[in-house]
Parts: C-alpha cells; sequence; structure tokens
C-alpha cells in the first residue's frame, strides 16, 4: 500500500515539474476519485474541487501538499467585507439579495423558484430576502436569525456580504458578524414610520450603529432603502430628513460624517441604484454614485501579512478532517504551516486552505477562510478559539484591564465593583464581573481624573480590572485592534464598549 502511495506521489511531482510546477486541473481529471459517499455523508459539505485528490484509506495525498509554496496564488482584486446592518424590516436582506442578483450570483430559475415560494406563504416582497435567509425559521417569519454569507465581485473588487440579523434578540449574532467586517452598510427604511421606529430608542438602528464603530467598522455606507414606497415616491424631502437626523448621531457615535460616512437612497427590492446609477426620470435631484460604485470607492484598510497569524474561529465542522472557519484579522496562512489552536496549545497542521469556494495555496489578512486542521479533533474547539503562529500565540487571560465607556445602563443600575455581563470580543462570547473600577477618564481632557472612584453612570469613561470564568484569547487593543475592542451586554442591551489596556496573566 505504501509503495502505490509513493507512486502515486513521485507521478504527480513529475507532471508538477512539467507544467512548472502548476498542475493543471485538466490533466488531474482521470485520477481523480470522487468520495461520493463522504459526499452524502456530512450535510454541512460544501463545493470544495480538489484537483488531485487520490484517496487510500482515508488518507489524503494532493499534488498541492508537495508542491512548493512560493508560487502564491494572491487574487489580484482586493477583498473587502461588509456587513448589512440596520433596524429589523429595514431590507437588508432583500437589498443583499438583489445585489447577488444583479451581480450574477443567482440566476433567473433560483429567483422565480423563491417568487413562488413566497407567493405560497403570501409573502411576494420578500423573494429576494430568500437568497440571503436560506433556513426555514428564517423564511416563515421574514427575520434573519443567524449572519447569511455569500460573495460577489465588481470590476475592481471581491465582496463577502454578512447579512446580520436586525432583530434585538439575535444581537450578538449581529456582534459575530460585524466584528469581522471592513465596511457597514447601515440600511435605513424611508417608508413612513419606520424610519422613526428604527431609529428612536429601542430601535436597533441606534444600538447597531454603536456595534459597528466599537466593533472596527470604520466605514458606513447608510443606503435609504424603500424610496420607492407609495408614502415616499423618491421624495427628496424625506431622503434630507433622514440624513439631517442620523448625521449628529453618526457624529456622536465616533464616526467622521465628512470622511468616513456616504449617503445614497436605494431601493433593494426593484434594485434601482445598486448597480447602475438611477434614471433621472425616476428621480430627477440624485447625482451622486450607486452602491457598486460606492463600494468599490471604500479605501481597503492596510493589513501587514507579515505579522503573527491570528484567526478567531466562529465555526468548525467536520470534513475529512477538522475544518475550522473565520476571517484571518493578521498573518498569513498556506498549506503544509503548523499552527497553535489557542488557548488549549493544541498544535496542528494545515491540510487545506478554502478561500469562497475555490481551494488556495496562500492566504493573506482580510480573508474569510475555511482550513483544514489535522492534529486535533472538532470537539476540543469552541467558537472564540484562535488560530494563531506557534512563535508568537495569542495571549489567553482570565483577567485584563480594560478602558470602557458606558452607553446606556439598565434602569436603575449602577457601575460598580461586582457588575456582572456577558462580554463579546472578536468571536468569544463570555460571562465576566468587573472586579475594581480603578480610574475614571475625564472625557473632555481625557486624562484620568484624581478622585478614587467607586461607581459610575450613563456616559462616563471608565479604566477597569475585568475577570472572566474561562480562558479567552485576546490582544491589547494598541496591538491588534481587532482582538481587542469589545462590547458589554446585559438583558439583551448594550451597556457598555471597550479596549483591551492591559492584560492580567
Amino acid at each position: 500500500m505504501i509503495d502505490i502511495e509513493e507512486d502515486i506521489r513521485s507521478l504527480q511531482l513529475d507532471s508538477a515539474e512539467d507544467n512548472n510546477g502548476v498542475v493543471n486541473p485538466e490533466d488531474a481529471k482521470p485520477e481523480e476519485v470522487e468520495n461520493s459517499d463522504k459526499m452524502d455523508e456530512d450535510p454541512k459539505e460544501e463545493v470544495h474541487t480538489q484537483p488531485i485528490q487520490v484517496e487510500r484509506k482515508d488518507k489524503e495525498i494532493s499534488a498541492a501538499e508537495n508542491e512548493p509554496l512560493d508560487e502564491i496564488e494572491a487574487n489580484k482584486k482586493r477583498h473587502l467585507n461588509i456587513v448589512f446592518i440596520g433596524h429589523v424590516d429595514a431590507g437588508k436582506s432583500t437589498t443583499g439579495g438583489q445585489i447577488l442578483f444583479l451581480s450574477g450570483q443567482v440566476d433567473d430559475r433560483t429567483i422565480q423558484k423563491y417568487e413562488k415560494e413566497a407567493k405560497d406563504k403570501s409573502r411576494e416582497s420578500w423573494y429576494m430576502a430568500y437568497i440571503m435567509d436560506t433556513n426555514e425559521e428564517e423564511r416563515e417569519k421574514g427575520k434573519t436569525v443567524e449572519v447569511g454569507r455569500a460573495h460577489f465581485e465588481t470590476e475592481t473588487s471581491r465582496f463577502t456580504i454578512l447579512d446580520a440579523p436586525g432583530h434585538k434578540s439575535y444581537v450578538p449574532n449581529m456582534i459575530s458578524g460585524a466584528s469581522q467586517a471592513d465596511v457597514g452598510v447601515l440600511v435605513i427604511s424611508a417608508r413612513k414610520g419606520e424610519f422613526e421606529t428604527g431609529y428612536e430608542r429601542g430601535g436597533q438602528t441606534r444600538e447597531h450603529v454603536q456595534l459597528a464603530k466599537t466593533l472596527g467598522v470604520t466605514k458606513l455606507l447608510v443606503v435609504v432603502n424603500k424610496m420607492d414606497d407609495p408614502t415616499v415616491k423618491w421624495s427628496k424631502e424625506r431622503y434630507d430628513e433622514i440624513e439631517s437626523k442620523m448625521t449628529p448621531f453618526l457624529r456622536s457615535s465616533g464616526y467622521n460624517v465628512k470622511k468616513d460616512v456616504q449617503f445614497l437612497p436605494i431601493s433593494g427590492l426593484i434594485g434601482a441604484n445598486l448597480k447602475t446609477r438611477i434614471d433621472k426620470s425616476i428621480c430627477s435631484w440624485w447625482d451622486g454614485p450607486c452602491l457598486f460604485e460606492a463600494l468599490d470607492a471604500v479605501e481597503v484598510p492596510l493589513r501587514d501579512p507579515k505579522s503573527p497569524f491570528r484567526l478567531p474561529i466562529i465555526d468548525k465542522f467536520k470534513d475529512m478532517g477538522t475544518v475550522v472557519m473565520g476571517k484571518v484579522e493578521s498573518g498569513s496562512v498556506c498549506e503544509g504551516v503548523s499552527l497553535m489552536v489557542m488557548p488549549n496549545k493544541a498544535h496542528v497542521k494545515v491540510l487545506a486552505v478554502f478561500c469562497d469556494e475555490d481551494r488556495v495555496k496562500w492566504a493573506g489578512p482580510g480573508e474569510n477562510l475555511r482550513i483544514r486542521l489535522s492534529g486535533v479533533e472538532e470537539d476540543d474547539i469552541l467558537s472564540g478559539f484562535v488560530l494563531s503562529s506557534i512563535a508568537n500565540p495569542i495571549h489567553a487571560v482570565t483577567e485584563f484591564v480594560a478602558q470602557l465607556q458606558i452607553l446606556e445602563l439598565l434602569d436603575n443600575a449602577i457601575f460598580t465593583a461586582g457588575y456582572k455581563a456577558v462580554l463579546h470580543i472578536h468571536s468569544v462570547v463570555e460571562e465576566c464581573e468587573i472586579v475594581e473600577l480603578l480610574q475614571q477618564i475625564d472625557p473632555k481632557t481625557k486624562k484620568p481624573m484624581k478622585k478614587k472612584v467607586l461607581f459610575v453612570k450613563n456616559g462616563a469613561v471608565v479604566v477597569c480590572h475585568i475577570q472572566v470564568n474561562n480562558l479567552i484569547c485576546i490582544e491589547k487593543f494598541s496591538d491588534f485592534p481587532q482582538l481587542g475592542r469589545f462590547t458589554l451586554r446585559t438583558e439583551g442591551k448594550t451597556v457598555a464598549v471597550g479596549k483591551v489596556t492591559g492584560l492580567a496573566y
């Protein structure tokens, strides 16, 4: 048996050399052995096309593993993660679905099928949302629950859409979506009454914007949706009213409105002003870009592919080994490299890297990946663990020092030592307790106040010592911003946002 494997390996290496080290998938066809039983076994199986894959007794031999890894398959187009946020029913899933349809990711037959399904449920206007909302519960209620993922491309960029839930019960899911995003698309409904509901106290528009800023979504496109509604009819007055109400709020949430925020009118349902600019006959006053143009114009955050590798794990499943999913926050990864899963210090080897649906040899920061690992069982990995470099692993702690901004405590609550909340940091969700308030920061001078602080109220900025029950993987905000910013929530409400300033070992 081993002789056969050796023969195959040498054959693959020869064929790889003939093609200057590049394996042509066409040449690989005869040797490809598909294991259809495995495909049927795993309902989570996605499309994994792997050139030259020969299986013997569950051993996977691929030519890719034996090739030199210096031929980096870097995609020429830049990559951005977009999160759709906003109040429930603002039209996030519908807009996301329409974008996929317009960029050719969904064919007409699928759309017709969804139209029929929606009609059968007497929900004709929901059919576009079905592209993003794939499970039955989401379709029945018309509410997104989990963070939907999809990919599309424009002339210059590749995008991953993260369709976050708008309903307040699912804010933790929205946090996990926003923590992976580079750009936020805040969807606001222009329909009479709907904007007001989403924006007023208790509406999700406000909470989502504050969370997005905390979670590192630095650029925001505010799309005013449902402009085609009979109560709006592409009215400039309504659009201006929404913009004038949102601007001061966005400013107070920490956004530089002139530099980092852009408003534009759209209709997600009919696809107006998404891929092409809207016709002057429909909306005479709009001279700005359409959504695709605005997304293409967003500047990509600078990332260093040579920094220590960090990939917070958001999901895992079995598929010829243990597969983990997540976004590369820093560094880069390639097939064959050894890494460590923190905080349980499991040494693992990378067997394969998948970006979108394609197998790649190398992937850099900002990419959403599925990585197949050997050396660790699926059951030993939890969401919130971090795949990191062995030489410079991520810190795992149970206590840390942080600077917090208190947003809005629950009625009559005071923020003091002993306060308990749920901590959300990258993909970690963990109960925490405030051990001690160290000092209060003066909001005007940004310097610590001299007097000792025992408790604080809404709006205060305070440095405090926080403790969690289990080891969590975090970094100082100054070293890795994405892994050092967090939110605290209590009873379904975001009460504070903060950044890690010190780690206690």
